[in-house]
């Protein structure tokens, strides 16, 4: 059977692997020194103020849904155009989830339509670097200091990418990363928040705490057992073996990104002048990450091409079916068609090309040579 070029993939080295065992051999593999120096590392990367390390990028959304203060009866606005995580972590918290259509050009979430889905009721929006394209935040800030919103970055696509010169992590009141595999860097499962609200960083880490006081390091290091539970939180420590992992990736990851950047221009100059092959839209005054590579097939049969490209060994996938048309949603909140038109529309002719640091010239190359097959085909 022919190998699967997958669309995302860890990069994972010795030097990852000994900062690893160097953990499991020392007295914290959990709630240790690791976790303070991980955080202190996306700090410095992004120029945020604070960081908060969680056990997945999902816990992170929950955790700053918490420290917004979302409650019954909150609304909060979110694109539709995102993993589940997205809006899901709001419900967690009671609120309600608002969706706001996307600009058709990079699918981002468009300021006008978030404007017009403000209420009374609208505590906070949430927007999302799709593919790793930062979104309009002057527009998006402008609109939620004007009505009293919290802005959160959910950037989980986009660590290392830059809007107007400022790196992710700074963008937003809180900003959420995960590192799942198949992300930019890794940690097995983990997630991040930064902010520069002190505030706001206490209930983060509190409420990855159990909603307790303090940690068992902090009591450790004050020879006191004392404790009190404030708040109702969760279990969403991330292990010290963990944060090593995170801290040697993130090293790697100004190299990872400039790679990314070079898969990107063989496949922009590959699709340029094709009339069924769209890339998205890249803004002004951005530099994309690249999470992924998005492109739109505006002739062929998406779902076609799909099946057979997997079976040519291309492991393309589909980002994102819209939150707002999974069973749940329409059985919930009675969404469906029509909603959010922009983002539905792009959801039939989307498809996500292989794109991550260790993908090879070559398989770059078979990539384009089996689309090339495949689109005369179907």
């Amino acid at each position: 059977m022919k190998s699967m070029i997958p669309y995302g993939k860890q990069s994972i080295d010795k030097s990852d692997i000994d900062a690893v065992i160097d953990v499991l051999q020392s007295d914290f593999i959990t709630t240790g020194p690791k976790v303070s120096e991980f955080e202190k590392s996306i700090c410095d990367f992004t120029g945020a103020k604070f960081a908060v390390a969680v056990s997945s990028g999902t816990a992170a959304l929950h955790c700053a849904m918490f420290a917004a203060g979302i409650k019954a009866g909150d609304e909060v606005i979110v694109t539709p155009m995102t993993f589940v995580a997205s809006s899901n972590a709001i419900l967690y918290c009671g609120g309600t989830p608002v969706f706001a259509d996307v600009l058709p050009g990079n699918l981002l979430i468009d300021p006008a339509e978030v404007a017009k889905k403000i209420t009374k009721r609208t505590k906070a929006v949430v927007v999302v670097d799709y593919a790793g394209q930062p979104c309009d935040y002057d527009a998006l800030k402008g609109i939620c200091n004007k009505h009293g919103l919290l802005l959160i970055s959910d950037a989980c696509h986009s660590i290392g990418a830059e809007y107007k010169g400022r790196k992710t992590g700074t963008l937003g009141d809180m900003t959420v990363f995960s590192f799942h595999p198949v992300k930019h860097i890794t940690t097995g499962e983990g997630g991040m928040i930064t902010t520069d609200n002190p505030d706001f960083a206490a209930r983060l880490k509190m409420f990855r705490g159990h909603g307790i006081s303090t940690d068992y390091r902090q009591r450790e290091e004050k020879g006191s057992w004392f404790y009190e539970m404030i708040e109702l939180g969760y279990n969403y420590r991330i292990t010290d073996f963990q944060c090593a992992l995170g801290i040697s990736q993130l090293k790697k990851l100004p190299s990872w990104i400039g790679r990314r950047h070079e898969i990107a221009a063989v496949y922009d100059k590959a699709f340029k002048g094709n009339e069924n092959i769209s890339p998205l839209e890249n803004s002004k005054n951005i530099s994309n990450a690249y999470h992924l590579y998005v492109v739109r097939l505006e002739k062929s049969d998406r779902n076609q091409a799909f099946t057979h490209l997997r079976s040519a060994g291309i492991g393309v996938n589909v980002h994102y079916i819209p939150v707002h048309l999974h069973p749940y949603y329409r059985k919930t909140f009675g969404t469906g068609e029509g909603l959010c038109p922009v983002a539905e529309k792009a959801f039939g002719q989307i498809i996500s090309l292989p794109m991550f640091p260790g993908l090879k010239n070559e398989d770059v190359e078979e990539v384009l040579r089996q689309i090339n097959t495949v689109l005369k085909k179907i």
